[in-house]
């Protein structure tokens, strides 16, 4: 039987969201960015009301999950990002 990881504290969940939030801040692309943002954000909303802290620890593990795979793709996206700027950002 595997061990339940112990429910993360606040300031470890309020650094995850913080880093998640940063992270997005570096896709080149308008809407990828701002997708990134608010997906972020929903899925932090919408975890608010978990209380058991299996749960609780299961939605911090995808949430780091998902900072290892918005760092990668940040660099990916960099590397190529479009000419024209979206008209959102002028």
């Amino acid at each position: 039987m595997t061990a339940i990881p112990p429910a993360p504290a606040r300031a470890e969940i309020l650094h995850l969201f913080r880093s998640l939030l940063r992270v997005s801040r570096q896709f080149p692309d308008y809407n990828i960015r701002e997708y990134a943002k608010r997906r972020t954000i929903d899925a932090f909303h919408h975890n608010k009301s978990l209380s058991e802290p299996s749960s609780i620890a299961q939605a911090f593990a995808d949430a780091k999950s998902q900072l290892d795979v918005a760092k990668r793709q940040a660099v990916v996206y960099s590397l190529y990002a479009p000419k024209v700027r979206s008209i959102m950002e002028l």
